[in-house]
């Protein structure tokens, strides 16, 4: 590109590209382009003057050589643009104040006082129709304190002012959704379906591959617990699928063959051959829009109760506009009281400071469902923890293996690594991982996969029933046997172990090291410190392992051995008993208790299912984040709590301003309408910024 630099000095440079013109999209292309450039930081393209100011710490000769190489028709450049990127909502708005601004003063200026007079009559239909049909509803709501005071200014030919209203209440109308969409637009920015690879299915085999190389009329294999990544069509297989994050539906839906299936979807049970119909990307931002505005119905109760409280105060201003009247026979001080409503800013600046912490909470790679969820881990005094994958590393791995019958440890774990590749779960990783490192190729072997939550798998190798999992599963439910009881009993103890049995016979227990992750005892700590005053670790494995966990991470109580019944039933009796309960949990067999929790929180790495059904997710391998969340939780409240005191106690000064004739109508609704953009603009400001 062609460009010439009108400014550089202390890593600020200001280019001005060749062109005469640059579209919307070309802005966007060229800012994310810039952005992708190492030790470039923020970066601001100007459509109109094709300007671009970037801020940068690498090389100069560098960053002037990656300018200059690039292009608009690059595809590699146009990959990096996000489905939306706000510049063509901002202009949308922009032109929209500009075209109420210029209206406006051509009707004040260029206009005789007459035509003026039958434009604000013709302009006020609008906002009267809008208060009738409250009224009709049996509503006195915000609609009705407009008409009345558009109304009540003609009727005493004060059409100068029935005009201001109008044109503040249209600039009103214009930021508000201008904020809100913002809002919005910023959050379904940031986030994404967070899948990476996907199960090719080509002359029979599977093969993984990186999701964005697959293309329309591909063949997928998805299983139990995985993400569908792309929209598409089943070709074979069956399974229910939750689908609550795109239709809002509780239940799984029943897929089989022929059915559509949608990108970002979840396999509750179940697995299916899918053809893809479209591929990454397509309609995923309409989606979590969609699941944005849908989170935005889950308001916390301190928001609910603030909604609710400003339509209850509608009749009192207008009562106290016909006391006013009554007491004073001065229009203009009634009209004050009606230019004065408490619902507009209520009602913008709460959702906009929930939406905001939304936005907020994923640069730190957590994502909440709504308002309801944030006030829950506010209020929150107890906190149940899952242990594999949550207090423990993200990334256990194996320590050994014991064989019996004269099987061979690469053996065993080929046909291990083959069955747990197709299941997301930690320890699942560990052994593709070992395989790996052992330069193992583990192509399919196998005939059939089933898996069975909080138990383990089931698979068919070369024509032997093969069964890796619990000591309950492979003992109790299988009835395995063990060729030689000795060596059983003499297995190390201070490991996980992952049982593995061929034929009914044990063939193998692997030796899982799950080391607890370092941050844990510090962050078990201080959530004790931020206000949890029940901290609980519940999980599957031996009561020798989880007392030793429990006792390394300063957990107040534990609980071993137990199914995921048990974890939701624990949670369901904390809740009966007056507690506001987190669950933190990774696998599928955390789902149930997620689902029971005033709020369920996924960690890294876990299984779709769970990221899916739970209400927060944090996608960082940090512990720490809980501490991230506890306080941006606490900030949000605060600033509700913040933002009601403020909002009632100005607007209330501007009725009484008003009322003692200090403040003409006009005054007062500019006022309101400055401090209901103030307070939403300062709504969108970062929580922890300090």
């Amino acid at each position: 590109m062609k460009f010439t630099i009108l400014h550089d000095s202390d890593g600020r440079m200001r280019i001005r590209a060749a062109k005469r013109h640059m579209t919307l999209e070309e802005a966007d292309i060229l800012e994310y382009y810039l952005r992708s450039i190492p030790g470039v930081g923020k970066v601001s393209v100007y459509d109109r003057t094709c300007d671009a100011v970037i801020y940068y710490t690498c090389a100069r000769t560098k960053l002037i050589g990656r300018i200059a190489k690039f292009r608009f028709d690059l595809d590699s450049a146009k990959a990096l643009v996000p489905a939306k990127t706000g510049r063509a909502l901002n202009r949308e708005f922009e032109n929209k104040l500009l075209a109420a601004l210029v209206g406006r003063l051509v009707r004040r200026f260029l206009l005789p006082l007459n035509i003026r007079k039958y434009i604000t009559i013709a302009r006020s239909f609008k906002y009267i129709l809008k208060g009738l049909k409250c009224l009709m509803k049996g509503k006195i709501e915000v609609p009705v304190l407009d008409a009345t005071a558009i109304t009540a200014a003609m009727l005493t030919g004060d059409f100068g002012t029935a005009a201001s209203i109008m044109f503040l209440l249209r600039i009103g109308d214009i930021l508000d959704e201008w904020t809100h969409r913002k809002s919005v637009n910023d959050l379904a920015g940031a986030m994404s379906l967070g899948v990476d690879k996907v199960w090719v299915r080509k002359d029979g085999e599977e093969i993984s591959v990186p999701v964005h190389s697959v293309s329309a009329g591909d063949e997928i294999v998805v299983r139990t617990g995985n993400m569908i990544p792309l929209d598409g069509r089943v070709v074979s297989g069956e399974m229910t699928v939750n689908q609550a994050s795109m239709t809002g539906e509780s239940d799984a839906v029943p897929k089989s063959e022929g059915s559509l299936v949608y990108a970002g979807t979840v396999v509750e049970d179940g697995e299916c051959v899918i053809r893809v119909e479209n591929t990454a990307g397509t309609g995923r931002y309409d989606r979590i829009v969609k699941m944005i505005e849908d989170s935005e119905k889950l308001k916390s109760e301190t928001e609910d109760k603030a909604s609710h409280l400003a339509d209850k105060l509608v009749p009192y201003s207008l009562a106290a506009t016909g006391i006013t009247y009554l007491l004073t026979r001065n229009v203009s001080k009634a009209l004050a009281i009606l230019m004065v409503d408490f619902s507009c800013a209520l009602k913008l600046s709460m959702p906009i400071a929930v939406l905001s912490a939304m936005r907020e909470a994923s640069t730190y790679h957590i994502s909440f469902k709504g308002g309801k969820y944030i006030e829950a881990v506010s209020e929150a005094d107890t906190i149940v923890f899952d242990k594999t994958g949550t207090l423990t590393h993200a990334s256990p791995h194996i320590a050994g293996i014991e064989v019996f019958g004269g099987h061979e440890e690469n053996d065993i774990l080929r046909i291990a690594a083959c069955l747990e590749e197709h299941y997301p779960h930690s320890i699942a990783n560990a052994v593709v991982k070992e395989a790996a490192a052992r330069g193992i190729n583990h192509a399919e072997c196998h005939t059939s996969v089933e898996y069975i939550v909080a138990h383990g798998i089931l698979g068919v190798v070369d024509g032997k029933r093969v069964a890796i999992g619990s000591h309950h599963f492979l003992f109790d439910d299988e009835k395995c046997t063990i060729p030689d009881k000795e060596k059983f009993d003499a297995i190390p103890d201070e490991y996980s172990h992952l049982y593995m049995a061929i034929g009914g016979e044990l063939a193998a227990v692997l030796l899982i090291e799950d080391p607890i992750r370092a941050e844990a005892p510090e962050v078990i700590e201080k959530l004790h410190r931020a206000g949890f005053t029940n901290i609980v670790m519940m999980t599957g494995d031996s009561d020798r392992t989880a007392k030793a966990v429990a006792a390394k991470v300063g957990v107040d109580r534990y609980f071993s051995e137990v199914l995921p019944e048990d974890k939701a039933s624990y949670v369901k009796k904390m809740r009966e008993e007056g507690h506001k309960v987190i669950m933190i949990g990774d696998g599928i067999n955390d789902a149930p208790a997620l689902s029971e929790s005033n709020a369920g929180v996924a960690v890294s790495g876990g299984a779709a299912i769970a990221r899916e059904i739970a209400d927060i997710t944090i996608t960082a391998d940090d512990l720490g984040l809980l501490l991230v969340m506890k306080e941006l939780s606490n900030r949000l409240m605060g600033r509700i709590h913040s933002n009601y005191r403020f909002i009632m106690s100005f607007n209330l000064g501007l009725i009484i301003l008003g009322v003692m004739g200090i403040l003409p109508p006009s005054t007062s609704a500019l006022l309101h309408n400055v401090s209901t953009l103030a307070i939403s603009l300062k709504s969108m400001t970062d929580l922890l910024e300090d």
